[in-house]
């Protein structure tokens, strides 16, 4: 019985330590690996990190960006103190259509280019227009002539102008400024809309309305505006 207890504990103890060799190199076994892989990872990070460079610069050479360099020299032709009485904004949207080369053979050698032009009018009174001889004072009544309202802006906004559609020849390289001349006409016609709807009698209208106030304001009540 003694000697039957002895092989007992000798094979439990026997048993440990096949169990703790096994761990021990199943855990050698692993840090290695780990370590290669890290290895691994290292040497091959170079290679990645060139080759997400090559592809980045292949994506800027396939999509590159504009650059735009401004001249560094500047020059000012002309400063002028501007007394203008903004009175009216009229915003106009115009669909224009800029072509050439239509008809039978078109396909082959046409352009053709549809705009959509925003753009918006100003128009009012230049105040520094008016000169003493323009007003007086009689009867406790303030006489002004106003100079005639005149328009100080009309132009696009290239914000929200866009070309919507183009159909070019399969033989035509294209009109180079057939776009350019598309916004000059754009502009024209948001202008001759304008006018044609009277922009500038309601300019006048709106700029005595508003000098009424302003004079009356000043001390005088009374005033009329002569034609």
């Amino acid at each position: 019985m003694p000697r039957m207890k002895n092989n007992g504990i000798f094979n439990f103890i026997l048993l440990i330590v096949l169990f703790a060799g096994v761990y021990f190199i199943v855990t050698t076994v692993r840090d290695a690996v780990n370590q290669t892989a890290q290895q691994a990872n290292s040497a091959l990070q170079p290679l990645a990190e060139a080759n997400q460079s090559m592809q980045t610069q292949v994506a800027q050479l396939m999509n590159p960006t504009p650059t735009i360099i401004p001249d560094p020299v500047t020059y000012i032709t002309e400063i002028r103190s501007l007394a203008r009485l903004e009175t009216i904004q009229y915003t106009v949207e115009k669909v224009i259509t800029a072509e050439q080369g239509q008809g039978t053979f078109s396909f082959l050698f046409g352009d053709k280019l549809l705009f959509v032009a925003h753009g918006f009018v100003i128009a009012g009174i230049d105040m520094s227009k008016i000169e003493p001889q323009h007003m007086r004072y009689e009867g406790g009544v303030l006489y002004v002539t106003l100079p005639p309202a005149e328009v100080f802006v009309a132009t696009l906004n290239n914000e929200k102008s866009y070309v919507y559609d183009r159909e070019t020849g399969i033989l035509s390289q294209g009109v180079v400024d057939l776009e350019t001349l598309a916004r000059q006409a754009a502009e024209q016609e948001i202008l001759k809309a304008a006018m044609e709807d009277g922009i500038l009698t309601l300019a006048q209208t709106n700029a005595e309305a508003f000098l009424l106030k302003f004079f009356a304001a000043l001390g005088f009540p009374n005033t009329i505006f002569v034609k």
